[in-house]
Order: C-alpha cells, then sequence, then structure tokens
C-alpha cells in the first residue's frame, strides 16, 4: 500500500478509529477504473466523432453501428449489460416515490450540503485544475440534475434506461478526465494518488445517498425506512454502472456513513482548490435557477449561503471561507417555508409567489437535455476552457 503524501496525517487518525477502513480507502486512492480506462485508452487513437459514434452505438445496442468497433468497445459493454446479481428493482419503486415526492428538498441538501462537503476534499482537485466547475458550473450542475432524474425514473436503471445510460456516460467522463490529468503537468501522483480514484468515487457515492438522506431529512423530508433503503439501492445500483469496485461500493446505510466518517478523516483540510470550488458551486446556484438580475442572484447566493452553513457547521463552512451569516434558526425557518409553500401550491395556487426558498427548491426542475437526446460527448482537453463543449 502506498499512501499519497497528502493523506499522511489524516490516514493516521483515521487508523485509530478504524484500521482496516482507512486502509480500504487509502487503497483505493492510487485505484482508478481498469475497464474504462483501457476504453478511453483505445477510443483516443480514434478519431473523435468516429469514437463517439461507437460508444453512442454500444449505448443504444446498435449493432450495425458497432461493425468496425474495436473489441473493447464490445468488451465493456458486454461486462455492464448484466445487472448486478443483487439488483432487484421491484424493491427500487419506493425510493423512487420518496425521491418525486420530496424532490423540491433534493437539490437544496445536494447544492447546499453534499457537493460542498466532497469539494472540501481533494474530489476538489480535478474540478479546480480542469476548471470545470468554474468555467461550465451552470452546465456540469444541470448535467447533474439530469443524470439523479433519469436514475429515479420508473425503470431508469434497466438497460435501455437513461439512467442507466447516464451513469455509464458519467463512468465514461470520469475515465477521459483522468485520462486527460494523468497525460498532464498539473497532476502530482505521488502527493495526490489517481484522479478520480475509486475511493473519492466510493466517497462520493455515500455522500449522494446516505448523507444525502441526512440533510433531506434536516430540512424537512418526510420518508419511511423502506423508501431510505429503496433510495440507497438505487443509488447503490448507480454507483455500480459508474464504476466503482464493490470492494469499496456501500452494502448499507451504516456502512455508508461509517466510509464517509473515515474517508473524511483521510482527506487533508481545505485548501485553496476546495475553497474556491466550493464557493464557486454556491454562486453558480442562482444561475442553474435561471436568476440573471445581479440583485436577486446577490440575494439567492445569500441565502444558499445561509442554509448551507446551517447544513455543513460553522467549523467546515469556516474552514472554507464562506462569509460570515449567522445560521441560528435557519433550518427551522426553511421547513416553515418548506410547509407554507406546499400548502398554498395544493389549496390556494392563485397566492403562490417566487422566494428565495421556491428558487433554491426548484433547481432540479432545471436540466441539462441536448436536443438530439443524450450526448456522448467527452471532454477532449485537459482545461474546459480549451475543450469542445460536451
Amino acid at each position: 500500500m502506498r499512501v499519497p503524501s497528502c493523506y499522511a496525517e489524516g490516514f493516521e487518525k483515521a487508523c485509530a478509529l478504524d484500521a482496516e477502513l482507512a486502509r480500504k480507502y487509502m487503497v483505493h486512492t492510487t485505484v482508478g477504473d481498469p475497464p474504462a480506462d483501457a476504453l478511453v485508452e483505445e477510443l483516443a487513437t480514434i478519431e473523435p466523432a468516429v469514437a463517439m459514434g461507437y460508444v453512442g452505438a454500444a449505448m443504444d445496442k446498435d449493432e450495425g453501428g458497432l461493425v468496425n468497433a474495436p473489441q473493447v468497445v464490445r468488451d465493456f459493454f458486454d461486462d455492464i449489460e448484466p445487472p448486478p446479481e443483487w439488483a432487484d428493482f421491484d424493491s427500487y419503486m419506493p425510493g423512487v416515490k420518496m425521491f418525486h415526492r420530496n424532490s423540491q428538498l433534493v437539490l437544496a441538501a445536494f447544492v447546499g450540503a453534499v457537493l460542498v462537503e466532497g469539494f472540501a476534499t481533494n474530489i476538489s482537485k480535478s474540478f479546480f485544475i480542469t476548471g470545470r466547475l468554474i468555467d461550465n458550473g451552470v452546465k456540469r450542475l444541470k448535467q447533474n440534475n439530469r443524470h439523479m432524474v433519469e436514475i429515479f425514473m420508473p425503470g431508469g436503471l434497466w438497460r435501455q434506461g437513461d439512467g442507466w445510460k447516464l451513469s455509464v456516460r458519467v463512468r465514461l467522463v470520469h475515465a477521459q478526465t483522468r485520462y486527460l490529468l494523468k497525460h498532464s503537468d498539473d497532476w502530482d501522483s505521488e502527493a495526490y494518488g489517481t484522479p478520480l480514484s475509486a475511493a473519492h468515487l466510493g466517497f462520493s457515492l455515500t455522500a449522494f445517498s446516505a448523507r444525502l438522506l441526512r440533510h433531506m431529512k434536516r430540512l424537512g423530508a418526510d420518508y419511511s425506512h423502506e423508501e431510505g433503503q429503496s433510495f440507497l439501492n438505487i443509488w447503490r445500483h448507480s454507483g455500480y454502472l459508474m464504476g466503482i469496485p464493490e470492494t469499496i461500493l456501500f452494502r448499507t446505510e451504516d456502512e455508508a456513513l461509517k466510509l464517509f466518517e473515515i474517508g473524511y478523516l483521510c482527506e487533508p483540510t481545505p485548501d485553496p482548490d476546495s475553497i474556491v470550488t466550493a464557493n464557486c458551486l454556491v454562486n453558480s446556484a442562482p444561475l442553474v435557477a435561471g436568476i440573471n438580475e445581479p440583485k436577486e442572484r446577490r440575494d439567492l447566493a445569500e441565502y444558499v449561503y445561509k442554509v448551507s452553513r446551517a447544513l455543513i457547521g460553522d467549523r467546515l463552512a469556516d474552514g472554507l471561507r464562506y462569509p460570515q451569516y449567522s445560521s441560528f434558526g435557519v433550518l427551522p425557518w426553511f421547513r416553515i417555508q418548506g410547509h407554507y409553500n406546499r400548502f398554498i401550491q395544493k389549496h390556494l395556487p392563485k397566492l403562490a409567489r417566487r422566494n428565495n426558498f421556491t428558487d433554491f427548491t426548484s433547481m432540479l426542475e432545471v436540466s441539462e437535455f441536448d436536443d438530439v437526446g443524450i450526448s456522448y460527448r467527452l471532454p477532449d482537453h485537459v482545461y474546459a476552457e480549451d475543450s469542445t463543449p460536451w
């Protein structure tokens, strides 16, 4: 086991709490995604439009479009086509219903807490170096929105479902970004391990699932134990399709929360990359919500900062250089606003008015759809500003 230098201090702390899990996390910081990495290595030798044509044909099971495709393309998709043995599609419906019933709170918890907690780790490195969130933040967030919506559609994770295709697309984007960073002078493997490592993807999935549930609950979400477990299982299946190895793919909520805790201890404290990326995320929220007027943007960003600080806590918020807004009473007031807006929309819709709460919680409705369906374009340059739009 090799410990990348930036993790040395945190790894020692994590070992004091759970040495076995800390070692597992550290091993995965130097692991990528071998099947997807081999695929993008091969695609890099082919003219981009042709390569993406092969990927699109494989996604849509178009045998005619795969006649001249490299064998690695066929092998990759043949391997991931069968669902994992533990997948239980019938058990997904309670999670689907819960997601849509609480959809207003999903993005508030996702943007205000889950993504911020992720960017407080070395996950921010790849985003900062490539500029994916800084230069194309709105589009990236809208694409994330659509992925999440599609995996929570009935049948979304069946082979023909858009949730299946978008999960695999995320896997290929990660592999392509890993390829670009590895061939760049900007990534220090001795210090940071493998870019977009299996450890970071496994950690992120625990945040998208178990941590998201916790934050949604604090914002007023209502769900049963069965619905919560179903929600976790949907994310687990999507994580499998995104290439997270089962050696670090959680099985239960307790496992997910423990991995998040130990992984977070292993990670270094927020550095300037984390600070810039997290604050860029918060300030992108108004644009994702379609608000362009400067004062309205500032007002909504201030509101998001307050909710985010209340969710992630003052210590992390201060470490990320958040503005010094008080979070006292923010979450109770958020829940009151939620009850009030739901009542108005149901019983007195003519009295419904836009406000910071409705703007913040409506972001999930704004997703990135390509005019010709799902696009399988991939970044072709390590820097977002030099890459062909994808």
